[in-house]
């Protein structure tokens, strides 16, 4: 029995553990306190009044007497804890419901508050499993010489060694650089989600490695600029817009508004901290950093020659509005914590397990050649997505949460003809055999007998 015990111990370890978790398992969603709302009939009666009055606003600006409905209406919902004290999940299905109701429950009072995180407070760790942990000490072993100048290639060819990574990293680069038929456009708001569901889906320690490696030259440094395909996540043809005006589009928007309140909230600087980080956590700043990625306010680096990152935007013309453009400005490119953050990122690459058997070889040069084409195609222009393709881009989600909701798997090192578009392909072949009963199962299964004989 005690042999069984070990065994057992050891396949259950192997369970998949989420590489970000609740701080506070006990945070009610925002859904679930509705659902307890409107089985209130007061409670509803005041919801949805406050439902009425969000939509109101959003045509033109209330009078004095309907906003003050609003406020009584407000105050009337503040005994109810739940909706008060709810928050919602980064990344879920049903984020975006979630989030409305987060920032309905809060107007018209404290809709402004845009420094207090909407979402779970979260502990976020790159590797929280022994599985996890080995995968990734497994794919940190390259055959190329660990210099800075190659770390975003290596970041790269290390994505594509799990599967999951690899598909949707080629699923964003398709969306963020096909040209709309008839234009010279791609189309943002496809670029937009499929950049999100890159960074919501592959763990951080391959997301955050193409995202943050480090470079000691301007070809890396490049590279790693054109990570996100600035030509299409943010970029605009006719220069770029003044910080103010942006933000004021972010703001209008529910996700935007909520990933830059968790930017704030979670990158906040402090001359005390060693870190430079009041939260004093990098690991969650970035976080909350790579979320604003896809969305109105995409930052990026400024050059190929530095880490230093901000908005794609100007304070020209902001008048005497010019001091509050800066704070958005210095938002990221004054940012100790940021900045502190992204320098600490090329440390933290796990290291190899000791006795952990090298990969086989990389690709060919040639191969590399051509996995590096993904940021040397010709930069598009923009445009905003039709009705038609939001609801084809809703269709892809809901196959996506149905049919792709396995766990990651390592898929072998590319072969000499594959290239970043073939991805998809070679991941299919090896998720299919992951089906396939294997070895240590069927041992598993005789010992269990084995064991259950002795008893």
């Amino acid at each position: 029995m005690i042999l069984l015990g070990i065994l057992l111990n050891l396949f259950v370890i192997k369970g998949a553990v989420p590489s970000v978790v609740p701080v506070f398992p006990g945070t009610v969603d925002c859904i679930e306190a509705v659902q307890k709302c409107i089985k209130d009939p007061e409670c509803k009666r005041q919801l949805r009044h406050l439902e009425y009055c969000v939509d109101e606003e959003a045509v033109a600006p209330l009078s004095l007497e309907g906003r003050q409905a609003c406020v009584d209406a407000q105050n009337n919902l503040m005994h109810y804890q739940s909706l008060q004290e709810c928050k919602c999940q980064r990344g879920s299905r049903m984020e975006q419901q979630c989030l409305s109701i987060y920032w309905t429950v809060r107007f018209p009072q404290g809709y402004d508050d845009i420094e207090t995180s909407p979402y779970e407070d979260i502990e976020l760790e790159l590797v929280k499993n022994s599985e996890t942990s080995k995968l990734a000490s497994i794919v940190s072993v390259s055959s190329l010489p660990l210099t800075d100048q190659n770390q975003c290639l290596k970041a790269a060819q290390d994505c594509g060694l799990y599967e999951k990574c690899g598909s949707l990293r080629s699923e964003y680069a398709l969306a963020c650089t096909k040209i709309i038929p008839g234009t010279n456009h791609c189309n943002r708001h496809k670029c937009h989600r499929a950049l999100r569901r890159f960074l919501e889906r592959v763990p951080e320690e391959y997301s955050f490695g193409v995202l943050f490696c480090p470079c000691s030259d301007t070809l890396c440094g490049e590279r790693r600029r054109k990570t996100i395909v600035p030509s299409c996540s943010y970029e605009e043809r006719d220069g770029q817009p003044n910080c103010l005006n942006l933000e004021s589009y972010c703001l209008k928007d529910n996700l935007c508004r909520s990933r830059l309140a968790d930017f704030q909230q979670n990158c906040q600087p402090s001359s005390l901290s060693p870190s430079g980080c009041l939260r004093e956590s990098g690991a969650v700043c970035l976080k909350a950093y790579a979320g604003l990625i896809g969305t109105i306010m995409t930052p990026n680096y400024v050059s190929n020659s530095s880490t230093e990152v901000s908005q794609w935007c100007n304070c020209e013309g902001s008048g005497n509005q010019w001091q509050d453009c800066l704070r958005i400005l210095h938002m990221f490119n004054s940012n100790t914590c940021l900045r502190n953050a992204i320098d600490n990122m090329g440390s933290s690459t796990p290291r190899p397990v000791e006795g952990t058997p090298l990969p086989p070889p990389r690709p060919s040069p040639q191969v590399q050649h051509d996995e590096l084409k993904i940021n040397l195609l010709p930069e598009p222009n923009v445009v905003v997505e039709s009705e038609e393709d939001e609801e084809e881009e809703e269709e892809e989600e809901e196959e996506d949460q149905t049919g792709g909701g396995g766990g990651f798997n390592v898929i072998p090192p590319f072969s000499d003809k594959a290239t970043v578009t073939n991805l998809g392909s070679e991941a299919g072949r090896v998720h299919s055999s992951a089906s396939t009963f294997s070895i240590p199962h069927f041992l598993l299964a005789a010992l269990l007998l084995i064991a259950l004989r002795w008893g």
